[in-house]
């Protein structure tokens, strides 16, 4: 084997009613099947531009957004649109999930968005002292296939809870707050938050005493680039959330997928702490990598990602202990034994 490359109970209406599912790059620093043709505005404005002789145009970060991979499973992907557009609007952040909208022909290889074509995000409105969203559709927002709900629904919340102003979503549609979705009737009896799950894996046993962790493992572009997808599975009630999820880490994805696994099989988690700080410690053991072998930055970051993940603080910084060394190098040139946040901007994957 290579070195590598390859909350509570459950709740938030039962993650959104789990039978439903059953019917259904660098971290640190595809157009739509139905894209509408002549290209998007936004991608006709760009290429006039660049047309024009202006040179290279000047590009901004967008919040991370939730695509569709080859896979059919929802990934955070960090796109950089033209100068000129707000880059920091939850409202274009939404507007990238449609399907053939204005930004799909700005989407990486193999990604799409969700939502169905033809949907219009008329608004969002954050709401600072409850840390609500309410995000209001009208359009084709109600004409989808009844699978694609749920993966609607996870696309929209995490996506605007990427960011610390934004903890919980409330979706409106034609001027009317929906205690239902409109086609599988998904309840909505509260506003939506991450604890919902996303790309959920019940495995091969379920039982409804269990609590979602959310785990960070691998997958590659049609290009061959490397991203990180995340993945909700059910634990028993209790356990500490970092180490439940660490634990699911290293017990790789499912063999039946195309996700690679992230840890050797001989990788064990020997303790998780937090200190007052609330910076968390992560000691990791792996005989398969002897004193001062550099560790490949794919299995570092996505132990970043998942125990930043299933903290309480979105500011969390966690640092690494591996096989007891005082410095833990990536393959990347990174020090992960001195705290490190979660990156604002994940899967950086060029178009």
């Amino acid at each position: 084997m290579r070195k590598i490359h390859s909350l509570r109970t459950v709740s938030a209406a039962a993650l959104l009613s789990i039978p439903m599912v059953l019917s259904g790059c660098g971290m640190f620093g595809a157009q739509s099947s139905e894209a509408v043709d002549p290209p998007p505005p936004i991608q006709e404005a760009a290429m006039i531009q660049a047309a024009e002789g202006n040179g290279a145009l000047a590009m901004l970060p967008l919040t991370t957004v939730y695509l569709q991979d080859q896979q059919g499973l929802l990934a955070p992907v960090s796109l950089t649109l033209p100068s000129g557009t707000d880059a920091s609007s939850p409202k274009t952040a939404l507007d990238t999930l449609v399907t053939g909208g204005a930004y799909a022909g700005m989407l990486p290889e193999g990604f799409q968005g969700v939502l169905p074509q033809g949907t219009v995000v008329q608004n969002v409105t954050i709401h600072a002292d409850d840390k609500l969203a309410v995000v209001e559709f009208s359009g084709n927002f109600a004409k989808y296939d009844a699978k694609e709900e749920r993966k609607m629904l996870e696309a929209v919340t995490w996506t605007l809870t990427g960011t610390p102003d934004v903890e919980n979503v409330q979706i409106w549609v034609d001027g009317k707050k929906l205690t239902q979705m409109p086609v599988n009737s998904t309840p909505l009896p509260e506003p939506l938050n991450r604890a919902v799950g996303i790309n959920l894996d019940l495995g091969d046993t379920f039982v409804t005493n269990s609590s979602p962790v959310t785990v960070y493992f691998s997958a590659a572009s049609p290009a061959g680039i490397q991203y990180y997808v995340p993945v909700t599975r059910l634990v028993t009630p209790g356990e500490d959330r970092v180490q439940a999820a660490l634990n699911e880490l290293i017990k790789g994805p499912d063999k039946g997928g195309e996700l690679e696994e992230v840890m050797t099989g001989g990788t064990e988690l020997q303790s998780v702490k937090t200190a007052e700080d609330g910076t968390v410690t992560v000691a990791l053991k792996d005989d398969m990598f002897a004193e001062g072998d550099i560790v490949p930055s794919e299995l570092l970051q996505s132990v970043v990602l998942t125990t930043a993940e299933n903290t309480a603080s979105k500011d969390a910084k966690v640092q690494i202990e591996w096989n007891g060394q005082k410095t833990v190098m990536g393959d990347d040139n990174r020090d992960y034994s001195a705290p490190v946040s979660k990156p604002e901007y994940i899967n950086e994957i060029p178009i």
